[in-house]
């Protein structure tokens, strides 16, 4: 929380001493009820010590004072509130690798699962794109409202060889960035990668890809699949076969969200897979806006300034 008017707090340095104003203005009370009342009923009139019903409305009142001097100062926070519309592009790693099973029933198949629940999740007004990459990145589904022309590119999807992650995010950042509005404006966009190895394919690298995306203040959320036991068989040019061990690369996708203000999860499993793109799909879906809180904290000052005036009339038939 932050205050466009600081200086305001100052203010609450003298709740102490309305305090203080406050207990001496009930002692006084007391004693000039004392005053003119009869000597030997005084005991009973008047406890020695207030109880805590004759505390309780001073209490509300300091809290109500304290309440309206930090409206006074101007609060402003951060609220999550929904988008309106959002462009998301998805770049789905097609390489070999991608046929492991580790993440049952392939890493794929359970990226193609998770990714449809995902586009199920996001608002319907919000238009999604998707990139393939392996040897070459390529689009797959233009950034669209249309979720039925998305889940058929989706099915559709193929693994290929090689992983060429670079260039997979700027062909992604090319399509978040070829949708416009109104007298050029853009809807706000993010980029969602899926990648279960590092680099071996393509002309960008993955960080250089990443600075791009930072440029134009698209943040990349990166989704890093399968374990360290994952393993696909390779052909090798004797005609038989050879078993690869095709460990995820969770250091680079790491540094790519980081540097675009995305961010980074591991997802070992299918379960966690599904996990990583609910929370994503209600991540993006709102965004962050500061708000000014003024009116909240007068009109909570205001509510504990009537409970302690309507505690004191029921209970002492008085306003204090």
């Amino acid at each position: 929380m932050s205050f466009a008017a600081p200086i305001a707090l100052v203010a609450l340095l003298l709740l102490p001493l309305a305090a203080g104003v406050l207990w001496w203005l009930e002692r006084r009370r007391e004693r000039d009820s004392a005053r003119f009342a009869n000597p030997a009923l005084v005991p009973n009139l008047l406890p020695v010590r207030p109880g805590w019903r004759r505390l309780f409305p001073l209490a509300l009142m300091l809290i109500a004072l304290a309440a309206l001097v930090l409206g006074l100062a101007r609060p402003h926070a951060a609220v999550s509130v929904p988008r309106e519309e959002a462009t998301i592009v998805l770049a789905i790693d097609t390489s070999r690798s991608m046929v492991a099973t580790d993440v049952k029933p392939t890493r794929l198949a359970a990226a193609q699962k998770a990714i449809r629940t995902f586009a199920q999740k996001v608002p319907k007004q919000y238009r999604i794109g998707m990139v393939s990459f392996g040897d070459v990145a390529y689009v797959v589904a233009p950034a669209t409202a249309n979720r039925s022309v998305f889940e058929d590119a989706l099915a559709a999807l193929r693994p290929g060889e090689g992983t060429a992650l670079g260039d997979g995010i700027a062909r992604a950042i090319q399509l978040a960035r070829g949708i416009q509005r109104g007298a050029g404006e853009r809807p706000p966009a993010a980029i969602l990668v899926l990648s279960d190895g590092a680099q071996t394919q393509g002309t960008l690298q993955p960080l250089q890809a990443a600075q791009r995306a930072q440029r134009f203040r698209i943040p990349v959320y990166t989704v890093a699949l399968g374990t360290e036991q994952g393993v696909v068989e390779v052909p090798r040019a004797d005609g038989l076969t050879e078993r690869v061990t095709v460990p995820p690369d969770p250091a680079t996708l790491r540094q790519i969200s980081s540097l675009t203000r995305g961010r980074f999860y591991a997802a070992p499993d299918g379960a966690s897979l599904d996990a990583v793109y609910e929370e994503l799909g209600s991540r993006i879906g709102r965004r962050s806006e500061d708000r000014e809180l003024t009116a909240a904290f007068a009109g909570a000052g205001a509510a504990f300034l009537l409970a302690a005036l309507g505690f004191s009339a029921v209970v002492f038939g008085r306003i204090p």
